[in-house]
C-alpha cells in the first residue's frame, strides 16, 4: 500500500468523523437553548467556522435552515401575538366607547334627577307652589 492511499483513507476517516462531530455539535447546540450559528456549532465541534464554510458547505447550509427556521416561527409567534393584541385593543376600544355612551346617558339622568330635587327641596320650605292638581281617589 502506497503512503498516498493510506494518508487518503486517514483523510477520509478524519473527515467522517469531523462531519459527525459537527452534526452532533449542531444537535447538542440546538438542545441547550443557545443561539445557533456557525460560530456556536464550530466552537461546540472545536473546529473553526471557515472549516465549516469551505469544507463542509452542506453542514453550513443546514445550520443556515435551523436558524432560518427558529426565525420564521419567532416572527410567525411574534405575528400571532400582534394579531391577538390587535383584537383585544378593538375589543377594549368598544367597551370603551359604550362606557362613555352610559356614562353620558347617566349623567344626563343624573341632572335631571338634580333638577326635580330641587324644585321639591324648594316646595317643601314653600318657597315653590306646585300647580300639579292633586288626584281624588274615587269613593
Amino acid at each position: 500500500m502506497s503512503p498516498s492511499a493510506s494518508s487518503g483513507s486517514a483523510a477520509t476517516r478524519s473527515r467522517k468523523l469531523t462531519e459527525k462531530r459537527l452534526r452532533e455539535a449542531i444537535d447538542r447546540v440546538q438542545h441547550s437553548g443557545e443561539k445557533v450559528s456557525i460560530s456556536a456549532v464550530a466552537k461546540a465541534a472545536e473546529v473553526t467556522p471557515a472549516l465549516i464554510h469551505n469544507t463542509y458547505p452542506d453542514i453550513a447550509e443546514r445550520i443556515r435552515g435551523v436558524v432560518g427556521k427558529s426565525t420564521r416561527l419567532q416572527r410567525d409567534a411574534k405575528h400571532e401575538a400582534l394579531i391577538k393584541e390587535k383584537e383585544r385593543n378593538r375589543d377594549l376600544r368598544a367597551e370603551v366607547e359604550r362606557l362613555r355612551h352610559e356614562t353620558a346617558k347617566l349623567a344626563s339622568i343624573n341632572l335631571t334627577l338634580l333638577s326635580k330635587l330641587a324644585v321639591y327641596e324648594e316646595t317643601v320650605k314653600g318657597k315653590v307652589v306646585s300647580f300639579a292638581t292633586p288626584t281624588i281617589a274615587s269613593r
